[in-house]
């Protein structure tokens, strides 16, 4: 054999030229892998033992026990090179280090492998200027664990075909691996048969690479026992997920085919291109892009929802309508979880819903989706589901709920019940120091994202919830009770018919209550019947709520700066709970320190309170967000209407009298603090009463005279339009003063005759248009209910 010429080089296992570990290793867990890290691999038959791709190697089981007990020493002959590296594996394993194959010799005359060198995994410096490394950035860099180690097992081929130890070196530079830990090390990490069993039937059921990790730990006695790290356990799980959904994720892109081909209006994307195997896939049918356009102002994206027996993220998008009710703006799956396919998802919703962003979105509480929306949507407003923090508070303090059962009640009250951001604050730091929590890392992390998921920070943007202190909000899954984690693809769809069906069907019969089912007053309120009228009847419910709230308020004036009046509102006795409203009397706008009406769009007790202590009878326009009406989904616009609506109201009995009340009372409390300024006052009282009168009998004069122009127009016997749709007069002259006191009186009582003409044709248009549109959703309703009949006969 010395006769042979070799050449040296070297080889191993994720080892590049210069004898590193490929740093491009799978990052599963989304943190920094040692050179310790490995993914696994099955095992194959190689000779006497049994060598997996990893570079893991198994004596065969005719090896003498006593053989693997042995310190490796010269001299000591193998059957093969594997049986070598298994016995060097072994032996490592029993003191506490990994080891990698570091160089190799060939025969120059046939290539045959005659010597082999395994190696200590800290042996050796890791080369930093790779030229791998020179044409881009590492963005996750590994830590650097080659210490220069010298231990080694050098082994060459015998003639006889055997395999012999030629060189040993026993000591290391760096500490040792204890026995309890010697199962994270890469070289003795192995996920084995029966393992793997046992990881597909718990995927199968729907179950998380943590909680099998749990099972297996139970299953084996000890995680020293299992052979491998939950690392190990998520690529093997990721490995069999990417194989199987390749098969299946073409069943999709055909179903989302076929939809579009039946109906253009139906929208579908694939990131790159719908001809590869795998990809993020986006689609919107018709309705829910005509839903976005009436209720769009506030979307929930939920990546928690995992549909399917493969965890594959299945993302819906989701609002509230005019009943409450959850409904679908698009849904999407979504491969790779990165901030890339999250800004592609956005994008391209954003394109499919005519590129109107919402006011406000709520999500998952997660940094990468956040990255993104702060891209796409610059100007909404970002929650985090509050929901979701509490599942988690339950995992990250589990310790703590158990010791503490009060903590998470306790929790909830500061989270839900403060009025403000400093009973906020206060509350926080109270409970942090009664259950001894200042240190914990999580909380920490969601206190400094406060602003995101606390209702205290958030009340002053729409959610389109009809409650700010409900004890938990989650996110409205459209797909409960049909979609679980057992569902695969091949049934996905049917059960997703299913849920839009359903939900369709509610959707429907809420339509039909509202409109054959008036609800049952219980004031005699102007207001609450105006509110009957308009809201859908869930949402009347809960404002009709808030007007009842009212009779257990008081409302006091707490001060008065000129056209804005604060008011203090607080039931009888609570005068420390009170919340505080600001009214501008002009404007006949009002904004209360709780914001409900900034948050849900239902105007709140405290201020219908103020409204009823002002003689306010009905509701202004502004108050009445076209999205709780029941015409919310009507392509009529009403703004003109609701602005000259708005416009009368404003010179309505009851502005003027509020108006003069409020300059009154302050008149009075000015000129009340001496006598000097008290008579002052009289006289000027006195002297404007004087005036008021003149003009009032001026008012009279004009009204009769302009009834005596309209009398004497018929009583002379001058013709009239014989249209009668206007019954426009053509007025009579009568004997003018002067010139200009005709042409004034002619032009002003022409325009009063086209004004009643015009209120008429509008009043007669906005009812034929309401008319319309109740007889539109009447069909709606028949044909829905038609169509459910007929579905429930087959």
């Amino acid at each position: 054999m010395m006769d042979n010429e070799v050449l040296d080089f070297d080889i191993g296992v994720g080892v590049s030229s210069g004898g590193d570990v490929d740093d491009d290793a799978i990052d599963i867990e989304h943190h920094a892998l040692d050179d310790d890290d490995m993914l696994d691999s099955p095992i194959l038959p190689c000779g006497n033992g049994l060598v997996g791709d990893s570079g893991n190697y198994f004596p065969n089981q005719e090896e003498p026990c006593d053989l693997l007990d042995l310190e490796p020493f010269d001299g000591l002959e193998f059957e093969s090179e594997e049986a070598a590296k298994a016995f060097y594996n072994s032996y490592a394993r029993r003191i506490g280090f990994s080891t990698r194959v570091s160089s190799s010799r060939r025969s120059r005359r046939d290539g045959a492998i005659i010597q082999r060198q395994f190696v200590c995994a800290k042996e050796g410096f890791r080369n930093m200027n790779e030229k791998r490394t020179k044409d881009r950035e590492i963005k996750r860099p590994r830590t650097i664990t080659r210490v220069g180690c010298k231990a080694s097992l050098s082994v060459k081929m015998q003639d006889s075909g055997k395999w012999l130890v030629s060189g040993f070196v026993k000591d290391h530079n760096h500490e040792l691996v204890p026995p309890d830990q010697v199962h994270c090390l890469r070289s003795h990490r192995q996920i084995s048969g029966p393992a793997k069993t046992l990881i597909d039937t718990l995927q199968a059921a729907g179950m998380g690479p943590r909680r099998i990790m749990s099972a297996l730990i139970k299953e084996y006695g000890g995680i020293s026992k299992v052979g491998f790290t939950e690392v190990d356990c998520r690529n093997y799980m990721r490995n069999n997920r990417q194989k199987s959904i390749e098969g299946e994720i073409q069943l999709l892109l055909d179903y989302l085919r076929q939809m579009n081909a039946d109906n253009p209006n139906f929208f579908y994307a694939v990131q790159g291109s719908d001809d590869q195997s795998v990809g993020n896939v986006f689609w919107a049918d018709p309705k829910a892009r005509m839903d976005f356009t009436y209720f769009g102002d506030t979307v929930t994206f939920d990546t928690t929802y995992r549909s399917n027996r493969y965890r594959l993220p299945f993302a819906p998008f989701t609002g509230v309508n005019h009943h409450g009710q959850p409904i679908l703006f698009g849904c999407a799956f979504i491969i790779n979880e990165t901030e890339a396919s999250f800004l592609w998802l956005f994008n391209t919703w954003l394109a499919a819903m005519s590129t109107h962003p919402p006011v406000s979105i709520t999500t998952d509480h997660d940094a990468v989706i956040r990255a993104a929306i702060m891209q796409v949507f610059p100007g909404a407003r970002h929650r985090f589901c509050k929901w979701h923090i509490f599942k988690k508070c339950q995992e990250k303090l589990s310790h703590v709920f158990l010791k503490h059962p009060s903590f998470e009640s306790d929790f909830h009250k500061c989270v839900n019940m403060t009025e403000s951001v400093e009973d906020f604050e206060s509350c926080w730091f109270s409970l942090l120091d009664k259950y001894e929590l200042r240190d914990h890392e999580w909380l920490q992390a969601i206190y400094s994202d406060r602003r995101q998921w606390v209702p205290v920070y958030l009340r002053d943007t729409f959610f389109a919830e009809m409650s700010l202190t409900q004890r938990s909000d989650s996110i409205n899954s459209y797909f409960d009770g049909y979609i679980n984690a057992s569902t695969n693809l091949s049934q996905f769809f049917k059960l997703y018919e299913k849920a839009l069906e359903s939900r369709l069907e509610k959707e429907v019969k809420a339509d039909y209550d509202t409109m054959n089912s008036p609800p049952v007053l219980k004031t005699p309120s102007p207001m609450e019947k105006q509110a009957s009228e308009l809201y859908t009847r869930k949402l009347f419910m809960r404002f009709q709520e808030e007007l009842v709230g009212t009779l257990t308020f008081m409302a006091s004036k707490a001060d008065d700066d000129g056209d804005l009046v604060t008011y203090q509102v607080a039931k009888y006795g609570e005068a420390l709970k009170a919340h505080f409203v600001k009214f501008n009397v002009l404007e006949m706008r009002a904004n209360c320190s709780c914001q409900m009406f900034e948050f849900s769009g239902i105007i709140c007790r405290h201020i219908l309170a103020v409204f009823r202590v002002t003689n306010l009878l009905t509701l202004p326009p502004y108050y009445i967000l076209k999205r709780w009406t029941r015409n919310a989904k009507s392509s009529v616009i009403f703004d003109d209407y609701n602005l000259h609506a708005y416009a009368n109201y404003l010179e309505s009995h009851t502005v003027r009298y509020n108006t003069l009340r409020h300059k009154a009372s302050n008149f009075v409390q000015e000129a009340g603090k001496s006598l000097y300024t008290c008579d002052v006052a009289v006289v000027a009282l006195q002297e404007a009463a004087k005036t008021v009168s003149l003009a009032m009998n001026k008012e009279v004069r004009r009204t009769m005279a302009n009834r005596h122009f309209k009398a004497s127009s018929v009583t002379d016997g001058k013709r009239m339009c014989c249209n009668e749709d206007c019954q426009q007069e053509v007025l009579a002259q009568p004997e003018p003063e002067d010139e200009m006191d005709k042409k004034i009186n002619q032009l002003r009582n022409e325009l009063e005759l086209a004004n009643r003409k015009c209120e008429a044709y509008r009043t007669n248009l906005l009812s034929v248009l309401k008319e319309m549109e109740e007889q539109k959703l009447q069909v709606s309703i028949k044909v829905q209910n038609i169509k459910i009949s007929l579905k429930d006969n087959l």
